[in-house]
């Protein structure tokens, strides 16, 4: 049991009232963490880790078929939920591909990885290699990926139009494809652009490589809206894809930003603090309400 006024964390807290900072440097390293995970926890199971894609992808095809035959708007709600909870689901393990945690085989993690992001509209190295790039600049107002905070003087420069469609309820939650196409204000390039300034050269063919798959998905997608029929596909993909959508920009936003307490930025070696972050909070309680509807 904790005494009242222990340690807490690295900063003294009492029952009453955790005084955790996060900005405070954390009282072990990660070498400490590596070391208090059990080396089972190590090994990559190829095998273990493809039955987790095909268990998913049979889900996927599974809520598909269910609805095709229910095709009523009582299941309908329900299937859209469900099918975007579980495109998350493929993103994830597109992202467990990404980082090589999928397998110890990279051929086999860039397969995977192009087939499950491809299939849910994510270029997979384009976003492979901005996503190192955020874990490389973490919490950097200049380097970092995900959610970066705007300085005021650029808020302030947006048009209309964008500070509008960033800082108004609900659209910040829809983020993640405008992200992919134009990165965030203040950034140029493009994850479908091999010459971006996101990439190295000899990363290019990378690019050109997910761009052609994210392409081949389209070209599907669109095939599809012709031969059956573009509200069944609206209703079958689109939709859940804008759940999707919502589930990366709540998670990730919540995971590198905090909810009550917010996690800090910097700007070299100093702390930022007068920075404008979006309405994704407000956001939340949108998406729990539309939730609660269904």
């Amino acid at each position: 049991m904790e005494l009242k006024g222990e340690y807490v964390n690295g900063v003294r807290g009492t029952e009453e009232q955790d005084n955790f900072d996060p900005s405070a440097p954390p009282p072990f390293q990660i070498a400490d963490i590596r070391a208090a995970i059990p080396k089972h926890c190590w090994i990559k199971n190829p095998w273990r880790s493809m039955s987790y894609v095909l268990r998913d992808v049979h889900v996927v095809f599974a809520l598909a078929a269910a609805a095709v035959y229910f095709n009523n708007w009582f299941f309908w709600p329900i299937y859209w939920f469900a099918q975007g909870t579980m495109f998350w689901a493929l993103f994830v393990l597109g992202h467990d591909c990404g980082h090589g945690s999928f397998s110890n085989n990279a051929l086999l993690n860039s397969v995977v990885g192009h087939i499950l992001h491809s299939s849910i509209l994510v270029p997979y190295h384009g976003w492979r290699i901005s996503h190192r790039t955020h874990h490389q600049n973490h919490g950097n107002v200049d380097k970092d990926e995900s959610w970066v905070p705007l300085p005021e003087n650029l808020y302030k420069k947006l048009d209309g139009h964008t500070r509008f469609l960033r800082f108004t309820v609900p659209f910040p939650l829809f983020a993640y494809p405008i992200y992919l196409w134009y990165r965030s204000p203040g950034k140029e390039g493009s994850h479908f652009n091999p010459y971006s300034n996101l990439f190295r050269p000899q990363e290019r063919k990378l690019v050109m490589t997910s761009t052609a798959c994210w392409s081949a998905m389209a070209i599907l997608l669109a095939y599809l809206s012709f031969a059956v029929g573009p509200s069944l596909i609206f209703k079958l993909y689109c939709v859940p894809y804008s759940i999707f959508v919502i589930w990366v920009d709540s998670v990730t936003y919540l995971h590198h930003h905090g909810h009550e307490q917010k996690l800090p930025w910097y700007r070299g070696k100093v702390k930022s603090i007068p920075y404008l972050n979006t309405s994704i909070s407000q956001c939340m309680y949108v998406f729990i309400l539309i939730l609660l509807y269904i």
